[in-house]
């Protein structure tokens, strides 16, 4: 941003001499047919003048870069500007006259004809100071537009990922201060129970860890960390709960996002399992469907008990995640029809 846009590239230095050199004609044509100063000087009038002012144009950059409208007032801008504009088009009008006349020796009706256009010379030395100062404050608003784009972008970036992540691992702590309790009560009456506990429990908290930096893992390894999950879950309610699975065999190689599926189950187990003394099915489906992986876990409950309080962080954590990865916020469905409790997940399937 600190560099002269002009300068940045060789493409816009051509442009920018094209765009001099046909003024630089146009200058010297309406000299050469409107006055009779003769070719040779109104050649070398045109070539100069428009020489040392597009010379003059690239330094205008450096004023309009330390001079920023953001942060100086409107009257210093003003006032810097008008005395830039006066002593700019001071300066070309002397160092023009000592070209012509000093060093291309053009004394002899010259010198009249330079103070006979001297007013609209001075006119043409302020309106492009006027424009070039323009076109570069432009520039520096647009640079600084991009800039402030590229840094918001990248803080939502950053914003995202980090909201991820608390999502991602909000994983309840009841699940193991039971588990411990749990395996505490088990050390007293069934020791073997107990080191099986502590077992599947430590591989549960060890694909935590392994998952932890992966934002998406297959459906295949997910559903190893899920039996994990329940088979932990039994050891508290024994028999009171049953796992069925329906996967297709294309779907287990679908990625989802990792750590997806375990507050789903956390949130059945809490609603339904808990609450009643009858055996409650959890069953699982995964299919296809039209670009997306339709995961249903679908559980029965007792109507007539009444259901653990609670905010539905679990399936809130989930929604939230889905809605942040795949820009999306229809991907979650949640229905309760004849005893059957259902939730659906949509996942987009990569075309990549």
């Amino acid at each position: 941003m600190f560099a002269n846009p002009i300068l940045k590239s060789l493409t816009s230095f051509n442009y920018y001499l094209l765009f001099w050199a046909i003024l630089a004609i146009i200058f010297i044509l309406l000299i050469y047919l409107g006055t009779d100063i003769g070719l040779s000087a109104a050649l070398a009038d045109g070539l100069v003048f428009n020489f040392l002012l597009s010379g003059l144009g690239l330094t205008l950059w450096y004023p309009a870069r330390y001079i920023p409208i953001e942060k100086t007032r409107p009257a210093k801008i003003f006032t810097s500007h008008v005395i830039g504009a006066l002593i700019t088009t001071t300066l070309w009008m002397l160092a023009g006259y000592f070209l012509m006349v000093k060093v291309f020796g053009f004394v002899e009706n010259y010198p009249a004809f330079l103070y006979s256009t001297l007013a609209w010379r001075i006119l043409i030395g302020l309106l492009f100071y006027s424009l070039f100062v323009s076109f570069y404050y432009m520039i520096i608003y647009y640079e600084g537009y991009q800039d402030r784009a590229i840094k918001e972008t990248e803080l939502k970036g950053l914003v995202t990922e980090a909201e991820l992540r608390s999502l991602k691992f909000q994983i309840n702590p009841h699940f193991i201060f039971n588990s411990l309790n749990s395996m505490s009560a088990l050390t007293e009456i069934d020791p073997g129970r107990a080191k099986q506990m502590i077992i599947k429990l430590a591989e549960f908290l060890r694909f935590i860890l392994r998952t932890n930096e992966l934002d998406k893992n297959s459906l295949n390894e997910e559903l190893k960390n899920i039996r994990l999950y329940l088979d932990i879950e039994r050891v508290r309610f024994e028999d009171k709960f049953d796992y069925v699975e329906e996967i297709d065999e294309g779907c287990k190689n679908i990625e989802i996002p990792s750590m997806i599926l375990q507050p789903l189950f956390e949130n059945a187990i809490k609603h339904a399992v808990y609450e009643t003394l009858e055996t409650v099915t959890l069953k699982l489906k995964c299919g296809l469907n039209d670009g997306f992986l339709k995961i249903i876990l679908e559980n029965n409950f007792d109507a007539t008990v009444h259901a653990k309080k609670g905010a539905g962080i679990g399936l809130k954590n989930i929604s939230e995640r889905l809605k942040l990865i795949y820009h999306q916020d229809n991907l979650l469905n949640i229905t309760n029809k004849n005893d059957i409790f259902s939730v659906t997940l949509y996942i987009p399937i990569s075309q990549n």
